[in-house]
């Protein structure tokens, strides 16, 4: 038995991480990607000693520039420490935030009929400021500081914070290129004002553009690479028992203790998560159809 175990310690690994969905700060989101979400399973996937190389499994349309650069940074920190590659394998979509979660890898692979890039900012929004004039409402905000009504989606569209804004997101792209030039600036072969300019494109095209390494699915290239015989390690997230990072969100108030609150706290704890997953995969399938998903 302890020749087995010897044996088998010696195998190669590669711990897989999966990071799928919207990149949003919301520590609770079952759906999509945050730091909180994803650190338990980063810091385990780096820790496993003898690891040949971690395995990033990516498929998102982008979310919150910030929470992609703190997991960007957060997977470099964890490499140099564990001194280990890391391989990024993009399926149907590793887009704007997607690609710079991918970006922070070593080496990027995806399907040719992945949706790669999308190198740029964007914000969107609607203006109610007609329609409450039509049916006759009156909205009544006070603040203090001139700047607290910025882009208030029931007031006039005004110039003054049109380009406020627009340089707020020319610094964050500025943040996103550098990004990309200081991972892949010796790859990309593409010119840079097509590369940058919020362009996608397919997996084989990004080939071409130095945006990827190349066309590669994960098992196949791990196993191509370390072996047959190399242990592919998932390493899921934690489960909690009634699902949500808070468990029974709600559940003890009051009344918790009385005459069938058990069951009537997991009720309201399944309803609300029902919720939240309409909402999050609204979320999600609003991102993805920007390109066509």
């Amino acid at each position: 038995m302890s020749r087995l175990l010897f044996w088998r310690r010696r195998r190669p690994v590669v711990p897989v991480v999966r990071l799928s969905g919207v990149i949003s700060s919301g520590g609770g989101l079952r759906r999509g990607i945050s730091l909180e979400a994803v650190e338990p399973q980063l810091k385990k996937a780096f820790s496993i000693r003898n690891a040949r190389a971690v395995a990033l499994i990516i498929n998102s349309p982008g979310g919150s520039p910030v929470q992609s650069s703190l997991i960007g940074q957060r997977i470099r920190d964890l490499a140099r420490k564990a001194n280990v590659p890391v391989l990024a394998f993009c399926e149907d979509v590793a887009a704007s935030g997607g690609y710079w979660l991918a970006a922070s890898a070593d080496e990027i692979y995806a399907n040719p009929a992945s949706i790669i890039g999308s190198i740029g900012v964007v914000s969107a929004g609607f203006g109610f400021d007609r329609a409450i004039d039509r049916i006759g409402v009156d909205r009544r905000v006070y603040t203090a500081g001139d700047n607290k009504m910025i882009l208030d989606p029931f007031q006039p569209e005004s110039e003054r914070d049109v380009e406020r804004l627009k340089s707020l997101q020319q610094e964050i792209h500025r943040q996103f290129i550098d990004h990309i030039i200081d991972r892949r600036g010796g790859k990309l072969t593409g010119d840079h004002n097509d590369l940058f300019s919020g362009a996608f494109w397919t997996g084989q095209q990004a080939a071409d553009l130095g945006l990827i390494d190349g066309i590669g699915e994960c098992r196949r290239l791990v196993t191509d690479r370390f072996g047959e015989t190399v242990d592919l390690i998932a390493i899921q997230p934690k489960k909690r028992l009634f699902g949500g990072v808070g468990g029974l969100p709600g559940a003890f108030g009051p009344a918790a203790f009385g005459p069938g609150a058990f069951g009537h706290a997991i009720g309201s704890a399944a309803a609300a998560h029902a919720v939240e997953d309409a909402v999050e995969l609204a979320v999600e399938r609003a991102h993805l159809s920007r390109y066509g998903l």
